[in-house]
């Protein structure tokens, strides 16, 4: 593997979930030979746990009481899962996360059985894939589409979350904008109507003195003519 190409798988995070140590080091050795970041669980309790699913959320699965970006915030990009662990086995936990803000995260089952019925219902849950113990070098190298298509969509919607962010913000200037220049046409209006009544009674009082100086001349002719 060449050295970008390590540098890029490098970024991505694999939760491993399987209650055999002896398992969970073996997955955990194969996947940081793919140069993949690991996180290793012994259930999966513990798995959604460390996904940011709280005690809360587990009884009431309705109510979404956490970040639904907190996996991103961890850098989760995937889970494999072993099938059987007692109290909750790997189906369980795929249902789970496939029902709630953790469903776009991938999931793989493993399994020491090959029970077609197990396969084909866990496929049809949303598994990416079902692997045969013992996982195999070239069965990891089979997480890497999945991861990729993972990667893609999250820079997808980071971007969309930006363009959005960005429309919010220039509604936000428009509208500030808009307010602005309504104050001002409303100070303008209100300067205009007060200069017009000033000049209405500047007429008004220069009407005013004319006519009184009419009447005085009109006076003075009089007292003259009849004084």
């Amino acid at each position: 593997m060449g050295m970008a190409a390590a540098a890029s798988e490098s970024r991505f995070h694999v939760l491993a979930v399987d209650d055999s140590l002896i398992d969970r080091k073996l997955i955990e050795r194969l996947l940081k030979t793919s140069s993949y970041q690991v996180t290793t669980v012994d259930s999966g309790c513990k798995a959604l746990e460390f996904l940011g699913w709280s005690e809360e959320e587990r009884s009431n699965p309705t109510e979404t009481s956490v970040s639904p970006n907190i996996h991103q915030e961890l850098g989760v990009n995937l889970v494999i899962t072993d099938y059987c662990m007692p109290g909750m086995t790997g189906y369980d936990l795929l249902k789970k996360m496939k029902s709630s803000y953790l469903r776009n995260i991938p999931v793989v089952i493993m399994s020491s059985e090959h029970v077609p019925s197990r396969i084909n219902r866990c496929l049809e849950e949303g598994a990416e894939e079902f692997f045969l113990k013992p996982v195999r070098l070239s069965d990891v190298n089979k997480l890497k589409p999945h991861l990729m298509r993972t990667k893609f969509k999250n820079i997808m919607g980071n971007q969309e979350r930006e363009e959005s962010k960005e429309e919010e913000t220039g509604i936000r200037t428009q509208k500030q904008q808009n307010v602005g220049l309504n104050k001002s046409n409303a100070m303008r209006k209100s300067s205009d109507h007060e200069g017009l009544s000033l000049d209405g009674l500047r007429q008004k009082y220069s009407g005013f003195t004319v006519i009184t100086l009419l009447l005085s001349l009109v006076f003075s002719l009089c007292f003259l003519i009849f004084g």
